[in-house]
C-alpha cells in the first residue's frame, strides 16, 4: 500500500507569470472571470508587441490595474505547483491523484486551494490518505467548483460520519459522476442511504465500489433498490460486507435492472445456499457480465446442487472465482454440468475447496472444452492422484494458460511426470506454482530437464517452496539450468516455517545463474543457512552485480 514519496526540486528559474498560467492550466477553460484577466494580460503583451507612440510611455495608473491580481493569480499556481511537486505529483489539468501521499491536515487544506484552479478536473483519488478523515467537509464545500469530475476515489481515508453526510449533498454537485468509491470506510455502514440518496434515476455511475465499509443489512437492501436507476452500472464490488447477505434477496431483485453489469464482486458477503439461488434467478438478465467472484463464502456450500443452470447463460464471462466456498461434492456434479458451457472463461479459481479432491475428476477433465483459459488457479484442493491425472490430461489442452497454480496439493510430489507434456506445450506459462506439493528429487530434476530442453521460456514466477524433501543434488540439477528462464523474475525456494537447512553448493550454482538472468529481482530462500564461506560469495555477488536483486535467505552461521 505504500509507495515511495518522490521528491522534485524546482529549477529555481523564474518564469514569465503568463506563461506559466498557461503551462498550469493546460487545455483548461477558465471560469469566465479569469479568462477576462488572462484576456487582458494578452491585450498588455500585444500592445507591447506593436511599435507605437504609447509604447515609449511609461505605464498609467490604469494600464497596470489588472497587473497585481494577474501576479497574484501567479503567484497561487506557483504555490500550487510546489505543492504537487512536494508530493512527487506533476501539474494536472483533468486527473488529480494524491492516492497515498501521506496528506496531513495541512496538506488537504492546500490541496482544497487548487480546485478553483481546475475547472476541467475529472479525477480525484485522495485514497489512502487517514488525515482525510474529518477534513472532507472542506473538500465537499468546494465540489460544485469541478463540476465536471467523473471519478472520485476516497477509499480507506477514515472518513467519519460527518464526511459521509457532507458526501452526500455534495454529489448533487456532480452530475456526470461515473466513478466512486468508497472502500474501506467503515463509517459509511449504516449511513450508505445519506451518500447515494442524491443519485437520480438515469445517474451515469458506471463503477460503484463499497468494500469493506461495515454495510448493514438495511444497506443492502437500499442498494437492491438503487441498482434500476443506474442504467450504466458495469462494475458493482460489495465485497468483505457479512452483514448483506441477509438482504441479498433485493439486491438479485436490482441486479434484473443491472443490464450493462460487467464486474459483480461479493466476496466475504455472507452468501448462503439461498444466496445462490436468488443470483441465478438475476443471472438470465447480466447478459455482459465479465467478471463474477463469489469467493470466500463458506456457508455458500451446497447452493449449486439445485441452482446452477443460469451461470451458463453467461456467455461473456470472463472470470469466474468460487475459492474458499467448502463447495460439496453435489456442487461440483452441478458445476461440471456447466463451466464447460462457458466458452468465455479465462480464469478460474476453485482454490481452497477440499471436496475437490474425491470428486472433481470429470469436472477437470471437461476443462479441457475451455481452451482460452488462461489462469487455473487449484491450491489447496487435497486432490487425489485420479483428480491430477484428470487435469493434467486437460491442461495438454489449454495453449493459451499463463498462471497454472496447485500449491499445497500433496498428490503433485512423486506425480510431477503427469505434468510433462503440458509444461512441453505451454508456450505461454508466466507463473508457475508448486508450493508444498511434497515434490521430490526426481521432480526437481523432471523440471530441470524441461527447462534445459528449451520449454518454458517464458516463464517469469516459480515458486518450488516449502518442498523440504528435495535434496541437495536436486537443488544443483535445477539451479545448473535455472539461467535459461531467461525472462524469470522471482524464484521462490523457501523451506516450511518449521525447517531450517544449510545451503549446500548448489548455491554457488544459484549465483552463476543470476548472472544470466536479466530480469530476475527476488529470490525467497527464507530458512536456507549460509556457511560462512558462502556468504562471503554472496557479499562478493553483491558488490560484483546489480544490488537490486533480492535474496531472502535464513542468515550465515
Amino acid at each position: 500500500m505504500s509507495e515511495t514519496r518522490k521528491e522534485n526540486s524546482s529549477d529555481g528559474e523564474t518564469k514569465p507569470q503568463t506563461s506559466f498560467v498557461n503551462k498550469f492550466f493546460r487545455g483548461s477553460k477558465l471560469r469566465s472571470s479569469k479568462a477576462e484577466r488572462i484576456k487582458e494580460s494578452n491585450d498588455l503583451r500585444t500592445t507591447d508587441s506593436q511599435p507605437s507612440d504609447e509604447t515609449q510611455k511609461p505605464a498609467t495608473l490604469d494600464t497596470a490595474k489588472p497587473l497585481p491580481s494577474e501576479m497574484e493569480l501567479g503567484c497561487r499556481m506557483e504555490k500550487n505547483e510546489q505543492f504537487l511537486q512536494k508530493l512527487g505529483k506533476n501539474t494536472v489539468d483533468k486527473c488529480l491523484d494524491l492516492n497515498n501521499c501521506r496528506l496531513t491536515t495541512a496538506d488537504v487544506r492546500e490541496m482544497v486551494t487548487l480546485l478553483p484552479f481546475l475547472p476541467d478536473l475529472e479525477k480525484l483519488d485522495i485514497s489512502w490518505n487517514d488525515f482525510v478523515g474529518g477534513t472532507l467537509h472542506s473538500v465537499t464545500e468546494q465540489m460544485h467548483l469541478v463540476g465536471k469530475l467523473k471519478s472520485l476515489r476516497l477509499s480507506s481515508c477514515r472518513l467519519t460520519a460527518d464526511d459521509v453526510h457532507a458526501l452526500g449533498e455534495a454529489l448533487k454537485a456532480v452530475p456526470d459522476l461515473e466513478e466512486l468509491n468508497l472502500s474501506w470506510n467503515s463509517n459509511v455502514g449504516g449511513n450508505l442511504r445519506l451518500v447515494l440518496q442524491n443519485f437520480q434515476a438515469g445517474s451515469k455511475i458506471h463503477v460503484l465500489e463499497l468494500v469493506d465499509c461495515a454495510l448493514t443489512s438495511e444497506d443492502g437492501a437500499f442498494v437492491g433498490q438503487l441498482l434500476p436507476m443506474l442504467p450504466s452500472l458495469e462494475v458493482l464490488d460489495l465485497s468483505i460486507n457479512r452483514n448483506i447477505g441477509g438482504s441479498l434477496d433485493s439486491i438479485a431483485q436490482g441486479l434484473k435492472s443491472a443490464s450493462t453489469l460487467k464486474v459483480l464482486k461479493l466476496q466475504s458477503c455472507g452468501l448462503s445456499q439461498e444466496s445462490v439461488k436468488l443470483l441465478d434467478a438475476a443471472f438470465r438478465y447480466l447478459g455482459e457480465l465479465r467478471k463474477l467472484d463469489l469467493s470466500c463464502n463458506k456457508e455458500l456450500g451446497g447452493g449449486f446442487e439445485d441452482s446452477p443452470a443460469q451461470v451458463a447463460t453467461l456467455g461473456r464471462l470472463a472470470v469466474l472465482d468460487l475459492r474458499q466456498c467448502s463447495l460439496t461434492a453435489g456442487d461440483v456434479t452441478s458445476l461440471t454440468q456447466v463451466i464447460p458451457l462457458l466458452s468465455s472463461l479465462q480464469e478460474l479459481d476453485l482454490s481452497a475447496n477440499k471436496t475437490m479432491g474425491s470428486s472433481s475428476e470429470n469436472l477437470l477433465s471437461r476443462l479441457r472444452f475451455l481452451p482460452a483459459l488462461t489462469s487455473l488457479l487449484i491450491n489447496s484442493c487435497a486432490l487425489e492422484r485420479e483428480t491430477f491425472t484428470a487435469l493434467a490430461e486437460a491442461s495438454i489442452h489449454l495453449p493459451a494458460l499463463e498462471v497454472l497454480s496447485l500449491s499445497w496439493n500433496k498428490c503433485v510430489g512423486g506425480n510431477l511426470k503427469l505434468l510433462l507434456e503440458t509444461l512441453k506445450l505451454s508456450t505461454s506459462l508466466h507463473v508457475l506454482r508448486l508450493s508444498s506439493c511434497s515434490l521430490v528429487t526426481e521432480d526437481v530434476a523432471l523440471l530441470a530437464s524441461v527447462i534445459h530442453a528449451g520449454h518454458l521460456a517464458r516463464l517469469q514466477k516459480l515458486d518450488l517452496s516449502y518442498n523440504d524433501s528435495i535434496c541437495d543434488a536436486g537443488w544443483a540439477i535445477f539451479c545448473q539450468n535455472v539461467w535459461l528462464l531467461t525472462e524469470l523474475t522471482e524464484l521462490d525456494i523457501s523451506l516450511r516455517p518449521s525447517t531450517f537447512r544449510d545451503c549446500g553448493q548448489w548455491f554457488r550454482h544459484l549465483l552463476c545463474a543470476v548472472t544470466r538472468l536479466p530480469e530476475i529481482t527476488e529470490i525467497g530462500m527464507k530458512r536456507w543457512i549460509l556457511p560462512p564461506s558462502l556468504e562471503e560469495e554472496l557479499q562478493c555477488f553483491h558488490r560484483d552485480h546489480r544490488s537490486s536483486i533480492h535474496f531472502d535467505h535464513g542468515g550465515c552461521q
